[in-house]
């Protein structure tokens, strides 16, 4: 007999798995590792850019958009708070903060807006909208617009 109040347990904790693999493998650099946390047609939106599926996803994070990761940012780590996971049989959404630490301390913050979809993989993202709250003038990475 199923029981949905695990069946739900075990789906968020699968989705914040993904947020967290999302995360540490994009502090670390390994852009290929981020980009499968998407599905095949999935979408990531931040300021200035729009990337679709893996490949693209990954060409875009990797400065493909034309702009070069900054050398003096040797240290970056991302932390996501409160995420808030909302599961309906194959998809999701799910809505965090999250806190940008880099070489200069706070480097800039702001939240992400997801919509997830259950693959033969597991849960990936299906639409990722990264909004930028704030930004510190001497932030390492390029000006972002911020709302």
């Amino acid at each position: 007999m199923a029981d949905p109040a695990a069946d739900l347990a075990i789906d968020r904790d699968a989705i914040r798995d993904l947020l967290a693999r999302y995360t540490y493998n994009g502090d670390r650099g390994r852009v290929a590792e981020l980009a499968a946390c998407f599905a095949e047609d999935g979408v990531i939106e931040y300021p200035g850019n729009r990337a679709q599926g893996p490949t693209a996803i990954a060409a875009a994070l990797s400065g493909g958009g034309g702009s070069e990761r900054n050398p003096a940012l040797t240290f970056v780590r991302h932390h996501i708070t409160n995420p808030l996971i909302e599961v309906g049989g194959d998809r999701a959404t799910a809505r965090s903060y999250f806190a940008v630490y880099t070489d200069i301390g706070p480097d800039h913050s702001g939240t992400y807006s997801d919509q997830l979809v259950r693959t033969a993989e597991g849960w990936r993202f299906a639409h990722r909208l990264v909004r930028i709250d704030w930004q510190s003038a001497a932030t390492l990475f390029r000006p972002m617009v911020t709302r």
